[in-house]
């Protein structure tokens, strides 16, 4: 992922985790807000691994790390219907479980998170 790509703002996280929506599928929840639109970087997204809950630092990084393999090889559905919609948000995954998911799961269900992202917001459009 580029530097642009990235959520780095600590007003925007600060925000997310105050003002944001969430979607849950086990072991992954997806923070998400509706942000200003970007026609070059629609989706701003970072990732998170709670030290609270994965207690050693490899497994965070490697959780970290499959979530954003897994972002980086789906994406292209979100940015296309992003730029569709002109719509831009901010997202933030969080894994929720105790060890790294296997790979296979954590795209299946990253990829799940994306297409109900797509359909709540077809939704309320309608």
């Amino acid at each position: 992922l580029s530097a642009n790509e990235r959520l780095k703002s600590r007003k925007l996280l600060d925000s997310l985790f105050e003002e944001g929506k969430a979607l849950v599928a086990a072991p992954f929840r997806l923070v998400f807000k509706e942000v200003d639109f970007d026609t070059i970087y629609p989706v701003k997204i970072a990732f998170s691994a709670p030290k609270r809950r994965m207690k050693l630092a490899h497994d965070r990084n490697r959780s970290k790390r499959l979530m954003r393999e897994g972002y980086k090889k789906n994406k292209h559905a979100l940015l296309d219907w992003c730029r569709k919609e002109q719509k831009s948000f901010a997202l933030l995954l969080i894994s929720q479980s105790n060890t790294p998911a296997v790979y296979a799961v954590t795209e299946e269900k990253i990829i799940l998170l994306l297409n109900r992202l797509i359909l709540t917001h077809e939704k309320a459009a309608q």
